[in-house]
């Protein structure tokens, strides 16, 4: 197994309401906001509850209702970005590029002719970010 699970991470104050984010899902087993530093336009986090470090660490039963919802909600992107395809990217520890040790999958929209930016380079408005999460909610 990997380190230990940081309780205090950023995810759990998203969750808890502590911290704020532009949400486009919530149930009993996930939360779902935009990432406000994108690869592309409606670059979506979708993050368990319940926590975990990684994939190497979650209980396989809470995966597996995790990615019912993943699914639902990488539908929603898709189709209200009108993205032609989508890029699912999870990391498990720092060398794989995880920043953030609390689990989380992102769906990425991509679109053909146009590159991504590399993560964390672009920042979007909050005005922005709320018209995107508005429109993919729509679907939701």
């Amino acid at each position: 197994m990997s380190t230990s699970y940081d309780q205090n991470n950023i995810f759990t104050k998203i969750i808890a309401g502590d911290l704020p984010s532009h949400k486009i899902y919530e149930d009993d087993v996930c939360i779902s906001i935009l990432d406000i530093m994108p690869e592309s336009r409606g670059h979506v986090l979708v993050i368990p509850k319940k926590g975990a470090r990684n994939l190497i660490d979650v209980d396989p039963n809470d995966l597996a209702e995790l990615m019912k919802r993943v699914q639902k909600i990488a539908v929603a992107v898709k189709i209200s970005m009108n993205a032609d395809g989508l890029l699912l990217r999870q990391a498990n520890e720092e060398v794989a590029g995880q920043t953030v040790y609390h689990l989380h999958f992102h769906l990425i929209p991509c679109y053909a002719g146009k590159r991504r930016s590399r993560h964390g380079s672009v920042e979007v408005s909050n005005e922005d970010l709320a018209e995107i999460a508005d429109h993919i909610k729509k679907l939701l």
